[in-house]
């Protein structure tokens, strides 16, 4: 896929892309494995169902999903476009490609984006943010005390981390204690306009291991965004 190329839809990794996934891999298993005493024994795997997420999360968690950890495929965490390389593919025709991945939770509305019932999924600064928002808000009340989420720079960078992300790299993260607004409140997201954003109620405080090492993979930029920056309105 060209840079600039964003005719094509849900393009799949590059041969970079794999060769980077493999780096990933191995720092992954040295990174995670044995690290009971801060944490970081994976319980889950969340990915979106786009095609180079898919494939990212089994070229380089393809290890924890052979000891039996669940892979789900989660719509929420989809790219942030509404162009062609930002749409997925139906669920029919891309689940057979990844047999080890549980599709059975996807938002029935996937891939669409543009219709009234797909509003979470729009294009706007407030949808992606909201988006976002509701996102945390599920992975916040989940049982599972660690969660390894494979999704997409621009949206984890805009809309739900402000950290920056090159591509495979990683980053961790805790929750800082949820704000005074009730999550309600986010449903309330559609009577906002475009220029608002929603309540920030769950936000992300980053390890200082991936926060000043350049990420987990020291591939990405220290920058730090404000939620919300850059996302068009």
């Amino acid at each position: 896929m060209g840079i600039r190329d964003w005719s094509l839809r849900d393009p799949g990794l590059s041969e970079l892309g794999f060769e980077q996934c493999k780096e990933l891999r191995e720092k992954l298993r040295t990174t995670l494995p044995g690290r009971l005493d801060a944490g970081l024994d994976v319980q889950l795997v969340l990915v979106s169902p786009m095609t180079r997420t898919l494939q990212t999360a089994m070229a380089a968690l393809d290890w924890l999903v052979a000891t039996g950890v669940p892979i789900q495929a989660h719509a929420g965490w989809q790219e942030t476009t509404d162009n062609p390389c930002d749409v997925g593919l139906p669920i029919a025709e891309v689940s057979p490609r990844f047999p080890a991945v549980d599709f059975s939770q996807v938002d029935p509305v996937w891939p669409e984006k543009k219709t009234p019932e797909a509003q979470r999924y729009a294009f706007t600064r407030r949808d992606l943010v909201t988006r976002a928002q509701a996102v945390l808000a599920e992975l916040y009340a989940r049982p599972e005390k660690v969660v390894a989420v494979v999704s997409h720079s621009a949206f984890l960078s805009k809309a739900v981390s402000g950290s920056m992300y090159a591509n495979a790299d990683f980053r961790i993260f805790d929750f800082e204690e949820p704000g005074e607004v009730p999550p309600a409140a986010l449903s309330e997201a559609a009577a906002l306009s475009k220029d608002e954003l929603p309540p920030l109620v769950y936000r992300l405080r980053e390890w200082d291991e991936t926060r000043q090492g350049h990420g987990g993979m020291g591939w990405s930029l220290d920058d730090v965004r404000n939620i919300g920056d850059e996302l068009a309105i």
